[in-house]
């Protein structure tokens, strides 16, 4: 059965942690919108070339071409049965344009996580990233650790000191409040704590994803 799953959650919040245990399990890929924006600039498609122009002349990236690079990842054969987005929708326009992109294609479990502030800036403070492909630190991590996905260097982000922190928190929620309010009605959206150790949270995503199975399976009868 095909396994949908949206990760919602702030800065700091072990989404993209997860987002990788959830697809490992279900044997799905992880889509993150940060690794699918740069392969798409990397590879010079015209999305690509779009979202680069945009970028370089300190622009956001818009909804029209993040849609469109979402679209052309999750129509891909390895997410046939399934897929877990990290980092995306951001807003209600991205949220509505990936429900008609989906329609038909089985439930989606949406999975918002939900961490205390302080929890959030002190993890976020503490935390390295690879230089090179821009994956996270495991928390703890040695200081002579290399990255587990390419081997580069891990550094802070320049962006992780707490005046940064406590803005991007703060852009975080007034952009995730109206997007929750979106999803939070639909019997498919679960809320996790995830200020527990990480295999109490992904035990906590388990159950909720395999509680979705009988919807599943009514959709595939249809």
């Amino acid at each position: 059965m095909a396994c949908n799953v949206i990760m919602l959650g702030p800065p700091g919040a072990g989404k993209g942690t997860q987002a990788e245990r959830l697809a490992s399990l279900h044997g799905i890929p992880k889509i993150s919108t940060g690794d699918i924006l740069r392969e798409a600039i990397k590879t010079g498609t015209e999305l690509g070339r779009l979202a680069r122009k945009r970028m370089d002349a300190g622009q956001l990236v818009s909804d029209d071409v993040m849609i469109g690079i979402v679209k052309e990842r999750v129509e891909r054969p390895d997410a046939a049965e399934g897929f877990v987005l990290d980092g995306f929708p951001r807003t209600v326009a991205q949220a509505e344009a990936l429900d008609r992109l989906l329609d038909g294609r089985g439930p989606v479990a949406v999975v918002h996580m939900v961490v205390p502030r302080d929890v959030l800036v002190a993890r976020l403070t503490m935390r390295r990233v690879c230089a090179d492909c821009g994956a996270n630190a495991a928390p703890g991590a040695p200081a002579d650790a290399r990255c587990p996905r390419c081997g580069g260097a891990l550094v802070q982000r320049a962006d992780d000191d707490v005046a940064i922190v406590q803005e991007r928190l703060d852009v975080f929620e007034r952009q995730t409040t109206p997007l929750v309010a979106f999803y939070q009605a639909r019997p498919t959206f679960f809320e996790i704590d995830g200020n527990r150790p990480p295999d109490e949270v992904h035990a906590a995503m388990r159950a909720a994803i395999d509680s979705m199975a009988p919807v599943r399976a009514r959709v595939e009868r249809a």
